[in-house]
């Protein structure tokens, strides 16, 4: 098993959300985090966008320290790009942040992670035959009703946090069957019709 690998996160802050809460900055991060370095051209490819915004995208991100520069490749004036982190948290204070450019950056972030999530799942079940049958038997798509203050959700939250962390931590990407997983967590409060 390969030794246990640091799981680098940026946690967002008003300055560095206001710089990424934009959906073409949010796909490109996540198209870097998900796939490797790349050039702004080839993402261009990837997500049907002009080198030219991502470029300028690319460059944005930069400033905020979600990108940098991948000296490794690249030669003359082609210049790759990669995540500077592997994670991003979402700091809960800026839910109660008074600012209202940076709650609108709020609303632009969260929207467009629920999107992201709600096509990753879409894409699963439309895919989900072309997998070996051991995948759609591990897969999981429950809901589960409880009813709790605040404050017990959040320690839910922190656990299923850490046990995820705990997985993550001992993962072999290199075992026998090993694929990329992702996991979505929502927990929300829900008016009672």
């Amino acid at each position: 098993m390969s030794a246990p690998k640091e799981r680098v996160s940026r946690t967002l802050d008003p300055r560095s959300l206001r710089g990424l809460a934009h959906p073409l900055r949010i796909q490109l991060l996540r198209a870097l985090r998900h796939h490797g370095p790349a050039t702004a051209s080839q993402l261009a490819e990837r997500l049907g966008e002009s080198s030219g915004a991502t470029s300028y995208h690319l460059r944005q991100l930069a400033a905020h320290g979600f990108v940098e520069d991948d000296p490794t490749r690249g030669k003359g004036r082609e210049r790759w790009w990669k995540a500077a982190q592997q994670g991003t948290t979402f700091d809960e204070s800026l839910h109660r942040n008074a600012d209202p450019e940076v709650r609108g950056a709020v609303e632009v972030y969260l929207h467009e992670i629920a999107t992201i999530h709600t096509q990753e799942l879409n894409t699963w079940l439309g895919t989900r035959h072309d997998w070996d049958t051991a995948w759609a038997a591990s897969s999981d798509m429950s809901d589960f009703t409880l009813r709790l203050p605040p404050e017990r959700l959040h320690e839910l939250s922190v656990k299923i946090h850490d046990l995820i962390d705990e997985y993550h931590q001992s993962a072999d990407p290199d075992a026998p069957g090993a694929a990329r997983v992702r996991m979505h967590l929502h927990a929300f409060p829900q008016l009672e019709n």
